[in-house]
């Protein structure tokens, strides 16, 4: 598989190496020759240092091969071009193009069906608002996802010392939680990902990944002894795009809307662009502020703002200060495995959203969705078996996963069955698979040689 990268900025970089590292033939086009360097030296991939939207530059690099053009540079407009001349020389190309602003919204499906003809729009800024709603709705909750249309959902959950979880071998799962029991999918203790099996303990500060139903979502968590509070107050430090993005939501929700922003200029335009949102101009770094507001009082703190540094600042004074719950925006990828080492477990990043959005769409097999988790440390897959399928017909105990592998869902029609070693796969359902990153190409190969997808 050839697939040509246009932007070696964060999200260009983190595919690029995500691929490369399945041992996929990737080319990086940039015209900064700094970040093109970077990858040069960091990785396996060719690089070019170039405007990924010239037809000559696209030619040489080999777009009449390439299976996927990426455009995923910081300018919206530039991945449309890219995407457009790249459709003008190789139609059969698929085009995956990252773009963020408000102002094309309702223009994705246009950009879909005409020109410049682009199989997937990817804008991250609403994902990252999409996650930062879930991760409200949960106390506790790290990581949230959902397949299947919503009606299966993953969830990440850091395991107190009070947790009724605590200490509990798997084994033990059937007799203490019977049928609403949850399947754990991974454990993740420290920098190690556990794909469990029977004997395997949770201990106190592993963070669980588990799979259920959404419709026992609720009974689940209070089985990890969390309780779910109606959600009545949020503050957001940080009036951008993803921060008017999350206040226009929850206003549909008739929840109570702080935001905080430096720029007198900005409040003034934030005060038009939302109906109930309560909008103070100030600085979030200082105490006086979250004394003035309660912070101790307010269901969630979200720390949006353009400077990584800012947010994380924030979020730390803010539970200094009686927060209960707290959302940090990185932009920076690297950051992400600092955040437990400083207390802050629930983080979001709109450049780890475009790169998993876009990662789905390239797993072979034509999966049908793929979600990173853990830093990207792991990946949930979404697949369907057809009849000819190598899984199918026989208990998943005698199917030779990789060992870093699990299935942990079947959907059969309405059906979502929680799989023991005895589960059979039919033809038709969808699974979901957990994995880790690391035998990504194994699974891969096991779903092309054995598995048929849609």
């Amino acid at each position: 598989m050839k697939i040509i990268i246009v932007g070696a900025g964060e999200v260009g970089y983190n595919i690029a190496s995500k691929l490369s590292s399945e041992n996929k033939k990737v080319v990086v086009i940039d015209k900064d020759p700094v970040a093109a360097r970077r990858l040069s030296d960091d990785l396996d991939v060719q690089v070019m240092i170039a405007s990924g939207s010239s037809p000559n530059v696209l030619l040489e690099a080999g777009i009449k091969d390439a299976e996927i053009l990426l455009a995923v540079t910081d300018s919206d407009e530039a991945n449309l071009v890219s995407c457009l001349v790249a459709n003008m020389i190789s139609p059969t190309t698929k085009k995956y193009a990252r773009v963020r602003s408000a102002d094309y919204d309702d223009y994705h499906e246009n950009f879909k069906k005409d020109a410049p003809h682009i199989d997937t729009v990817i804008n991250p800024e609403i994902a990252v608002v999409n996650t930062i709603r879930r991760l409200m709705s949960v106390p506790g909750a790290i990581d949230m996802g959902s397949f299947a249309d919503g009606k299966v959902r993953f969830v990440g959950l850091r395991i107190d010392r009070n947790s009724p979880m605590a200490n509990i071998s798997l084994t033990e799962f059937p007799s203490l939680f019977k049928d609403t029991r949850p399947l754990i999918s991974a454990i993740i203790r420290g920098d190690r990902v556990i794909v469990p099996r029977g004997g395997d303990k949770i201990l106190p500060k592993d963070l669980v990944y588990f799979i259920t139903e959404t419709e026992k979502l609720n009974e689940i968590i209070e089985q990890f002894g969390k309780k779910i509070k109606p959600l009545n107050s949020v503050l957001i430090i940080g009036g951008g795009r993803i921060g008017l993005r999350l206040a226009r939501l929850l206003e549909k929700e008739s929840i109570n809307i702080k935001i905080v922003d430096s720029d007198l200029e900005r409040c003034e335009e934030l005060a038009k662009k939302t109906e109930k949102a309560v909008i103070l101009h100030g600085d979030a770094s200082e105490k006086n502020l979250f004394l003035e507001e309660n912070v101790s009082e307010i269901d969630v703190v979200v720390s949006l703002t353009n400077h990584d540094e800012t947010n994380i600042l924030v979020s730390l004074l803010a539970k200094e200060m009686g927060a209960h719950n707290t959302i940090t925006k990185i932009s920076k990828i690297n950051y992400l495995p600092l955040m437990k080492t400083i207390g802050l477990d629930k983080v979001v990043s709109p450049r780890l959203s475009a790169a998993t959005s876009i990662l789905r769409g390239i797993r072979k097999g034509k999966v049908l969705s793929a979600i990173s988790v853990f830093g990207e440390g792991a990946e949930f897959i979404e697949a369907v078996a057809l009849k000819t399928s190598g899984i199918t017909k026989k208990p998943l105990s005698k199917i030779a996963f990789p060992k870093g592998s699990i299935l942990v869902c079947i959907i059969r029609e309405d059906e979502i069955i929680i799989p023991s070693g005895e589960s059979v796969v039919e033809p038709e359902d969808r699974i979901i698979i957990f994995t880790k990153t690391e035998d990504i190409q194994k699974l891969e190969k096991l779903l092309t040689v054995k598995l048929e997808f849609f």
